[in-house]
Parts: structure tokens; sequence; C-alpha cells
């Protein structure tokens, strides 16, 4: 009997022990919003640009720190599964770059359209689509979001159109769903990215010129993390203001690096800033909306890996030029350190949102290692929507596939 009310008693210990954290966030009074001032955009063709104050409020806050710590620890997750071989094939992560995903969805509709280059899982998820879907697609499993026969270049959701493998390939694009957005008389836009790698291509500048003309609601972006692959921007481009390029369509810059001593700016970029991203993308979205055609955006970022998992990313900029981005301008870092001094999260709270996250990455992991892959079968499916079964050559004339919408 003793032994059974010790138990008991235990248990009971536990339980009330367990929660005893959030019962005292539940118990704090924190801030329902605050104002922060945010860093002004440089313009090009316009006489004023986004707001430089925002308001926060404790609920967006939270859900923007939940989504950057999901993008952070899905990428660190899938390093993970490269190095052990289990990821195979090309794989660009985003790490450093969560802002732009995440600032970008959250200044747009869910209506509204995104179209990007490879480096593509944090779009992945910011359109909706959940870890266990994207990290199944990146092992090459059924459960994957284009059932494990994409990869980590082409991922796909609901108004989300990749994912695209070849260098400024989407921009064209992306200019083509916005006159879908125009021709059909829809109040929706297109985000159409590109990074700085993919600028100097000449199909972006047709597709510049299209845009301007039939007054496209297109939201053309350079993501601009300072080296297209292992050349920096200096080294690679005559004039790094992308944002300019348009030379017609009007621009805005998020924004100019702070110069340091040294040759070349020191990467203290505010497309790091969440906040900056946000209002930026407000402000273009209601410019399309508005009927006056295109507008540019160039975000100035920073990813922490290399350009692809083949690249340790440190033969052509220095650690420490990394580890000064991380301490100075982390978009994660910055977040939580004004959230947590406007009184709108405690560290505690945010520290359960880390622990609740990590474990929603080990369970999505899991899944994406122990579900199966796609049958041999199956190769030939969804070639067309909508349409009757037929059958598809293989390797020889003897192989038939087929196909299954």
């Amino acid at each position: 009997m003793r032994k059974m009310l010790a138990a008991v008693s235990r248990v009971l210990s536990g339980a009330s022990q367990k929660p005893a954290s959030r019962v005292l966030v539940a118990s704090r009074n924190f801030a329902n919003d605050a104002t922060f001032e945010i860093k002004k955009c440089d313009l090009h063709r316009l006489e004023e640009g986004p707001p430089v104050t925002t308001v926060l409020t404790r609920e967006d806050g939270l859900k923007y720190y939940r989504m950057m710590q999901t993008v952070r620890r899905m990428e660190l997750k899938a390093d993970q599964l490269y190095k052990q071989k289990i990821i195979r094939g090309f794989c660009h992560l985003c790490d450093g770059q969560e802002a732009c995903c995440v600032g970008l969805e959250a200044g747009i509709n869910p209506t509204d359209h995104l179209i990007t280059a490879y480096r593509a899982h944090g779009f992945t998820f910011t359109r909706g689509l959940s870890v266990r879907e994207i990290l199944a697609e990146l092992t090459g499993r059924k459960g994957g979001c284009a059932k494990g026969k994409g990869g980590s270049m082409h991922m796909y959701a609901k108004n989300f159109y990749g994912g695209n493998g070849i260098v400024g390939a989407q921009v064209p694009l992306g200019a083509g769903i916005a006159l879908a957005c125009k021709y059909n008389g829809k109040d929706e836009v297109c985000l159409t990215l590109y990074g700085d790698g993919a600028a100097n291509q000449g199909q972006i500048f047709e597709a510049y010129n299209m845009a301007a003309l039939w007054k496209l609601p297109c939201i053309f972006i350079c993501e601009n993390n300072r080296y297209g692959m292992g050349t920096s921007v200096e080294r690679a481009a005559a004039s790094t203001d992308y944002y300019k390029r348009g030379d017609f369509i009007p621009g805005l810059r998020v924004r100019t690096p702070v110069v340091g001593p040294g040759p070349r700016p020191r990467p203290r970029v505010d497309g790091m800033d969440i906040l900056c991203v946000r209002e930026a993308t407000r402000f273009a979205a209601a410019y399309c909306r508005s009927g006056k055609g295109p507008i540019l955006m160039e975000l100035q970022t920073y990813r922490y890996h290399g350009h692809s998992m083949s690249d340790p990313g440190v033969s052509y900029r220095t650690r420490e030029e990394i580890q000064e981005v991380r301490s100075k301008s982390d978009p994660i870092m910055l977040l939580k350190d004004r959230m947590v001094n406007s009184n709108l999260a405690s560290v505690e709270e945010l520290k359960e949102i880390d622990v609740e996250v990590r474990k929603e990455i080990e369970d999505a992991a899991q899944f994406a290692t122990a579900d199966p892959e796609p049958p041999l079968e199956e190769l030939g499916y969804h070639i067309y929507s909508s349409d009757p079964p037929f059958e598809v050559r293989g390797a020889n004339q003897w192989i038939k596939f087929k196909s299954v919408s």
C-alpha cells in the first residue's frame, strides 16, 4: 500500500512540475504589441518607400520566431542527413536567410504566388508544407511533397511553383504567373525570386521589359547573399545596385551594408531583419496591386552554409566573416532580442518553442528515414494532370511504365 501511495505521489509530483515553466509564462503580463524603428530602404524611381517604424504584435512575433527556428533546425537536420548519405544529390541550404522566406510570407496573402530558385526549402515550408513532407522529399520517400521524385530543388505547394534548378529560368516563369494574375482579373501578385549570381542573365532583363510593358503585378526579388557560388558580387557585377537593374522599373533595397575597414563592405545587412523584409514586401505588394506594374526588391542577406553541400564555404570567405554575421546580424537572434527587451515574450517561453521545434524536426527526420521509397512502377506517374492513364516507354522499348494522373 505504501509503495502504491509513493508511486501515485511521484506521478502527481511529476505532473505538477512538468508545466511549471508554462504556468510561470501564463501568469506573466506580456505586452500585446510593441513599436520598433527599422532601417530606411534605398529607393530607385520612388518618391517614398516603406515606413521606418512598424508594430509587432506578440502573436505575430511568436509565430515568426517559431517559423524561423523551424527553418533553421530543418536545414541543420538536412545537413546532418546529407553527411550520413541519407540525402543524395544537390542540396542547397538557406540557414542564415530565414528572415527572407518568413518575412516575405508575412507581407503577402496566401492567395498570392511565389516562385524561386533552388535554395527553396524555407519557402516550401512558409508556403504551407510540413517539415515531414520536405525532409521526406529530400530523402526520396513516398511521403515527400513530390512523392520522392523531385528532391531538394523541385518542391511545390499551392501557389508555390518551386524550386527551379536552372539558374535564372524561374524569372520569366514568374512574369508569366503575374500575367495570369492580371489576365484573370485577380487582385494577386507574384513574388519572383532569384539570386545575385543569376542577376546578370539576359532572360531576367527580357522579363523586366515584358512585365513593364504589360504592367504585370510582379515583384522581382534579388536575394543578394553576397556570393554567387564562390564568387563575390564585386567580382561578378560591374554594378552591385541590383535594385536599380530594372532601369525603368522602380526598386528598393533592404538595405546598404555598413562599410567597415578593408576594400569591401562588411556584411551587416538588414535583409536579415524580418520586420524590414515584411514592411518592404507589404509596400511592394501594395504598389503592384494598385496597377502600377512591376517593382524590384533587393534583400541583402547572408547564407551560413556554402553554396551547396559540396562547398565548404570557407575558400572564398573567412570563418571570421561568417562568425561576424552570426554574432551581429543573425535573424533569429535579432527578433528574440527585440521581443524579450520589449516584454513581448520571455527567454523561458522562447526556449520552450526551441524544444518543441527540435522535437518536431526529430519526428520528421524519423519519418523521412523510415518511409519507403516509391516503387519502380510509379516512375511514369504524374506526367500529366487530369489525363487518362497511358503507357510510357522505359530505357528500352520492352520496358513500359503506366502514367497515372
